[in-house]
């Protein structure tokens, strides 16, 4: 055996393991082989690495959470194939072996090929997470080498997954990326046809609608009872919403992708000229948009309100803002400075996901995203209300002020005037669809 060979972690399989292991019964092995499969979803959709911290998060969120009522075999069953799957990791961990499944492997091969390439965050996101799929599909390190396994799997993406003709697309790149970058085969070829798919209107809000979300982002309905009075409860829930009113009247009128809106920095908005800048937008490309004049004076008091955190975080010695790639090393005190920092800034710190660096990471998209659908559940609109259909209700009633659709599209960062004209089958009067029923034209 080569030196190489000798110095290659040995790959373990707790699937293997516990099909060898003799205390426990058929059934018993049944019932562990289920609870676990159960865990080792969860936590490799959550990017958990395997140990007590992402069992205690699976136990939390998945075997008790949201008051799921469990039976005491149940628990007693789940908790003992924990405890063996964690000391596996243990025995593992002693021999210096290699837990980590092929999902897990290629997933992090993906990731370290990202960073040294510079990719965003979200595209190593999206790009690990599809090479991860398709190493389960493959389900073998020399199966997983093969263009036409890669070639089965985007079939089967396109031709049973029904998906959007995007997806499809990222799914082809996101291979390509592992085939060339990880694997170093310069020019994969794929034997599959993607397959378009037809163009999706847009949820649009009406003006009516929208100012209906605003006031209900301000003036949130109160939570369940908690044992607090009922002024009490609905005052907290005020202040705890409030903010993303501000936020949501600003992704409308300046009409940002959600994005965009939560990584605005404090350099990024000129309130005397009355514009926004969005900086390494879609594309990795920066673009200006117009301010609203109304929101000048709570923008002024929301920067003050960051500045005093901001103050607060340099006496405490937190780490600086996180600064994109070439940047950081360009700009070098730039991470300390109260210009880059963020506009809406996040409560608590959390660690960097990039640099494990615990510092101050603005407002968390998903957050304020479930915060503007309680907000539409509250003011009775029946439509799938995401944060987005602010951006196409900012473009859908432009048009309709009249605003030429180049405009539009040089506001919203569509790098093709196709994209653009979407809203053209959404927007109503004279510069929208133009149409009257017929049925309106009849006489009563």
């Amino acid at each position: 055996m080569s030196t190489t060979e000798t110095q290659k972690k040995v790959r373990w399989c707790w699937r293997r393991d516990l099909a060898a292991f003799r205390g426990l019964s058929d059934r018993e092995r049944t019932g562990f082989l289920l609870v676990l499969e159960w865990f080792e979803n969860f936590r490799l959709r959550h990017e958990l690495a395997a140990g007590r911290e992402a069992a205690r998060s699976f136990w939390r969120d998945e075997v008790l959470g949201k008051g799921r009522q469990r039976e005491t075999w149940q628990l007693e069953q789940w908790q003992d194939a924990i405890k063996w799957y964690l000391a596996w990791l243990n025995a593992c961990a002693e021999d210096g072996g290699d837990h980590r499944s092929l999902p897990e492997r290629v997933r992090a091969a993906v990731n370290s090929a990202g960073s040294r390439r510079g990719l965003a965050l979200e595209t190593k996101k999206c790009y690990r997470s599809w090479a991860a799929r398709y190493a389960g599909f493959a389900g073998d390190e020399r199966e997983i080498m093969r263009e036409e396994t890669a070639t089965r799997f985007l079939t089967s993406v396109v031709d049973d997954e029904d998906c959007a003709y995007s997806t499809q697309k990222q799914a082809l790149n996101a291979l390509a990326f592992f085939f060339k970058q990880v694997l170093g085969k310069e020019e994969p070829v794929f034997n599959v046809k993607l397959k378009k798919t037809g163009a999706r209107v847009p949820v649009v809000l009406s003006q009516g609608e929208t100012q209906r979300l605003f006031g209900a982002l301000e003036n949130p309905a109160p939570e369940p009872d908690t044992g607090q009075t009922e002024g009490t409860s609905a005052l907290m829930a005020k202040k705890h919403n409030a903010r993303y009113g501000l936020v949501a009247r600003l992704q409308y009128g300046a009409g940002l992708r959600l994005s965009e809106v939560v990584r605005l920095r404090v350099k990024d908005i000129d309130l005397d000229r009355g514009t926004v800048t969005v900086r390494l937008g879609k594309g990795d490309k920066d673009r200006m948009t117009v301010l609203p004049k109304r929101l000048c004076g709570e923008l002024a008091e929301q920067i003050e309100r960051a500045r005093a955190l901001w103050e607060q975080d340099q006496r405490d010695g937190v780490a600086g803002v996180y600064i994109p790639g070439a940047l950081a090393r360009k700009f070098r005190k730039a991470a300390d400075s109260f210009e880059w920092f963020w506009i809406f800034p996040a409560k608590q710190l959390s660690v960097d996901p990039e640099s494990g660096i615990r510092r101050r990471h603005h407002l968390h998209g998903k957050v304020y995203n479930e915060a503007i659908k309680r907000a539409a559940q509250t003011a009775r609109i029946e439509k799938r209300v995401t944060s987005h259909a602010l951006r196409h209700s900012f473009a859908t009633h432009l048009l309709e002020a009249g605003t030429d659709l180049r405009t539009i599209q040089e506001i919203l960062g569509h790098e093709d005037i196709t994209t653009t004209e979407i809203y053209l089958h959404v927007a109503t009067g004279v510069h929208g669809l133009g149409v009257v029923s017929p049925l309106d034209c009849m006489a009563a």
